[in-house]
């Protein structure tokens, strides 16, 4: 070995300063090649949140081969996606969506650049403007009149209906070989769970956890059922933009073809479906556990809207105490409980911690809904929609105790359509019923336990009796 090469090697073991290494967030230490991966549990959210009291709002871990830093307060969340939001616009490559959404051509998980700009551009103002969502108010009128007749009938019947069974209206059956329920449950499922082939690449191809065997099975049945043109106004308007380019003006034109649209579709059906659902399902799980609240949005309801109709989309706006409520829920049971992953484009300090590039940033919302500095004038772990009364905080991203929707660049840009579709099913099926839970169960009774995804559902299905409370 040459001599200079070993006196310089001395020199830098001599000259080495601790206090001049960056200095990464706080964090527990990790295991040789899984991190902290073994720390996360079957409720990461969870995990997390009790791992953050320990060391603080912004927190470094090592999930595998991948630097990940954890942000679990609104002021911490505000700086990464407001202050340095240009530094965390990316997402990180993983494995489901390249099997899922056609080598990342959605939105949802596409890296940060030319082609996701342009994504979401014909996202916002083919699909998702306000007209464009209010033009499709038909559509849910008559899914969610199907809805209440059948709910008329197990009301007439004294019957008990699975009411997370029943909110799932939206996205038909196919053709016998699997619904498309199931199939938005399983990409949700793919979607959430922390693969070991996204943060130990080399383990990857063991496959331990089954995970690439069932994203390639759903992806042949996803292939299949894409095949058959569905006809609804989303595919529709996708349809009539094919092989146009998506924006001429820039240097590098994209072109939309099959595929594209198919990637878009399951986007745009994951959100609308299953978001939705699960909303839905909360709040009522909620409503049951809190009579009191349920008894108060009715009031409301009678009062705006009278016994002698249904309710129709433009009375949502009259409805505040509902406002409040989605509210609630959303604070306490987010779809996403950890907002979809971001990923650092460079290396950054932020408040002091050194962040470097390709850091993968989580944002913990679920823990930032029960941030008790932040939400102080009651529980935080109770139902309590009043503490809304006389706030400006909203959902649109801006104030960061309460962003389900997420913020910033890559905040979710279908939230109009989701609230409208959550406030909708909400209001027309508590004005049309009562509802109380079955066999005698007690409010305090009520399993309310988590089944850990992209999107947080209840582990055990909502069963509950509808009386029917019209005059009409």
């Amino acid at each position: 070995m040459p001599t200079n090469y070993i006196i310089q090697q001395l020199w830098l073991i001599a000259h080495f300063d601790p206090k001049n290494e960056p200095k990464l967030p706080p964090g527990p230490c990790s295991l040789p090649i899984i991190g902290n991966l073994h720390m996360l549990g079957s409720l990461p959210h969870r995990a997390l949140h009790s791992l953050a009291k320990k060391y603080g709002p912004i927190m470094s871990l090592r999930l595998g081969h991948v630097p990940t830093i954890v942000v679990s307060s609104p002021q911490a969340a505000e700086l990464f996606l407001k202050t340095h939001d240009t530094i965390f616009a990316s997402r990180p490559k993983l494995q489901v969506s390249e099997y899922l959404s056609y080598g990342t051509k959605g939105m949802a998980f596409t890296e940060y650049g030319s082609y996701w700009r342009n994504i979401r551009k014909l996202c916002t103002l083919q699909l998702l403007t306000v007209s464009k969502v209010d033009s499709f108010a038909p559509v849910r009128k008559a899914e969610v009149g199907s809805l209440v007749q059948s709910l008329k009938k197990a009301a007439a019947a004294h019957e008990v209906v699975d009411l997370s069974g029943k909110v799932m209206i939206f996205g038909p059956s196919s053709d016998g070989r699997l619904d498309l329920k199931t199939l938005i449950e399983e990409v949700l499922s793919l979607a959430g769970a922390f693969n070991l082939a996204d943060y130990v690449p080399y383990l990857g191809a063991l496959d331990l956890q089954g995970l690439t065997r069932r994203m390639k099975k759903l992806y042949v049945i996803e292939e299949q059922d894409c095949q058959q043109d569905r006809e609804t106004d989303f595919i529709d308007t996708l349809l009539s933009l094919m092989k146009q380019p998506m924006n001429p003006h820039d240097e590098q034109v994209y072109v939309i073809d099959r595929t594209n649209i198919k990637a878009i579709i399951l986007d745009m059906i994951s959100g609308a479906y299953d978001t939705s659902a699960a909303v839905i399902e909360w709040t009522f799980s909620e409503l049951l556990r809190y009579p009191r609240v349920m008894k108060h949005v009715q009031e409301e309801l009678e009062r705006v809207i009278g016994m002698n109709r249904m309710v129709e989309e433009t009375d949502l706006a009259k409805l505040p105490y509902l406002d409040m409520v989605v509210k609630e829920s959303l604070r306490l049971h987010p779809v996403g409980p950890l907002l979809i992953p971001h990923e650092s484009m460079e290396d950054i300090e932020v408040n002091g911690y050194y962040v470097p590039k390709k850091s993968r940033i989580i944002i913990n919302f679920w823990a930032i809904g029960r941030d008790p500095c932040v939400w102080s004038d009651n529980n935080v772990e109770e139902f309590y929609p009043e503490r809304f009364i006389n706030s400006n905080i909203d959902l649109k991203g801006h104030d960061f105790q309460l962003i389900p929707f997420g913020s910033g660049r890559r905040g979710c840009p279908g939230m109009h359509l989701g609230l409208t579709t959550v406030k909708y099913v909400l209001a027309q099926l508590l004005h049309c019923f009562h509802w109380v839970l079955p066999s005698g169960m007690l409010p305090n009774d009520l399993d309310m336990s988590e089944k850990f995804g992209l999107s947080m559902r209840r582990a055990k299905h909502l069963s509950a009796m509808p009386t029917y409370r019209l005059l009409g």
